[in-house]
């Protein structure tokens, strides 16, 4: 389980859609890949320690991985100064690009 307190996730800011952003950052600093998530999402994230998002495309909660094999296993949550997006420090298992690459950005 990851500490993260309830006044943290109550300072989100979600979107209209009720999404905020997520960027996911491997422990070395490397930034692997963007993505969304919705209060569920943060909430299973905090309580399980892997990552979950919301995938805009499928409508539906998704957890990094169960399909891929490709974990992201979270050791830090952070909300930015804003509020407006979200920081998951991950240990990255195998490639977090749905292109097989290790990051999203080249």
């Amino acid at each position: 389980m990851i500490q993260m307190s309830e006044d943290a996730l109550s300072r989100v800011k979600y979107d209209e859609r009720g999404l905020v952003a997520v960027v996911a950052q491997e422990e070395d600093g490397t930034v692997l890949m963007l993505a969304w998530a919705n209060r569920e999402a943060l909430e299973a994230t905090v309580r399980d320690g892997r990552a979950h998002y919301w995938s805009r495309s499928r409508r539906e909660l998704w957890r990094k991985g169960d399909t891929s094999g490709h974990v992201q296993q979270v050791t830090s949550l952070r909300v930015d100064c804003d509020g407006d997006a979200v920081l998951y420090v991950v240990k990255q298992t195998g490639p977090a690009c749905h292109e097989g690459r290790r990051s999203c950005f080249r």
